[in-house]
């Protein structure tokens, strides 16, 4: 490889030291390398027209959201993305700050290295006659707000109705998400490599209400129901932890596989398993 470019999270890079080093490592090893910060507050964090066209892989330096957010913004142009993390836990990067050179290196001298596709979820919220429609890489959540009671969820697949939970919320994960939210509210953990939805309850008022695993090419569609008339309920809506606005009564989201999947480099000849096994013993990822 010989051309890089570099999206960075400037509140993870102090006056974008480790940024520039690896572009001046880059640039004095004979590649190209440009770079951008992402501005959280608004609506796209990184602009994929700024990106050259040669590009071959853009390294991703923050943490597990900054690099959430650039497989978003940066799915359409299908290339390799590879983090660095320099936040607290970078379960989704490859590389550490400390690591970065050495990694980088690599990848210039043509070592051995995988590409992973990770399928992306699309989230489309209707209200009235305007279309609200984002992509996440690890979930989308709804969940309850304002006051301190469970919300009733119907929930339909492909048209069909499933069940109405009585909830905090409900996640709806890819495989890569599996490790995330989803686990945590009691999801199975899948190959990340898999091509699947998982549908996890959080905090259900049922004794039998599972996670359940649909095919990728299922359309879930989550409606808020009326409880009590007149005062007006609503849940929030996040995609990989983002807010994005709210359901009220009556309202839905579709979810389903989205159009574009993402591109994630790996360096560490590191199974699948062998990661799960030592987080199951306590290690670090």
């Amino acid at each position: 490889m010989e051309h890089f470019y570099i999206i960075v999270n400037p509140m993870r890079d102090a006056q974008l030291h480790l940024t520039k080093e690896i572009q001046r490592f880059i640039q004095e090893s004979g590649g190209t390398c440009g770079y951008q910060a992402n501005h959280v507050q608004e609506s796209m964090s990184f602009d994929q027209r700024l990106i050259p066209d040669e590009t071959e892989c853009i390294l991703v330096v923050g943490g597990d959201g900054t690099l959430l957010r650039a497989a978003r913004d940066m799915a359409e142009r299908n290339i390799p993305l590879i983090g660095i993390n320099t936040g607290h836990v970078g379960y989704l990067c490859e590389l550490e700050a400390k690591t970065a050179i050495q990694g980088v290196h690599q990848l210039l001298r043509g070592a051995d290295y995988t590409v992973e596709s990770r399928m992306l979820l699309s989230g489309r919220r209707v209200k009235g006659s305007v279309t609200d429609q984002r992509i996440a890489l690890n979930d989308i959540v709804i969940h309850r707000s304002g006051m301190l009671q469970v919300v009733d969820l119907i929930i339909s697949v492909n048209g069909e109705y499933l069940n109405t939970y009585s909830a905090d919320g409900i996640i709806i994960a890819t495989p890569t998400g599996s490790t995330a939210y989803s686990m945590s509210a009691g999801g199975p953990i899948v190959d990340p490599r898999a091509d699947l939805l998982l549908l996890t309850p959080i905090s259900p008022h049922s004794l039998n209400a599972k996670s359940i695993v649909l095919g990728a090419e299922d359309e879930v569609t989550i409606e808020v129901r009326t409880r009590n008339e007149g005062h007006g309920g609503q849940v929030e809506i996040s995609f990989d932890g983002d807010p994005v606005g709210v359901l009220k009564e009556g309202e839905q989201i579709l979810v389903k596989k989205a159009q574009v999947s993402t591109r994630i480099l790996k360096l560490s000849r590191m199974s699948f398993l062998e990661r799960l096994r030592k987080k199951l013993q306590g290690s670090s990822w």
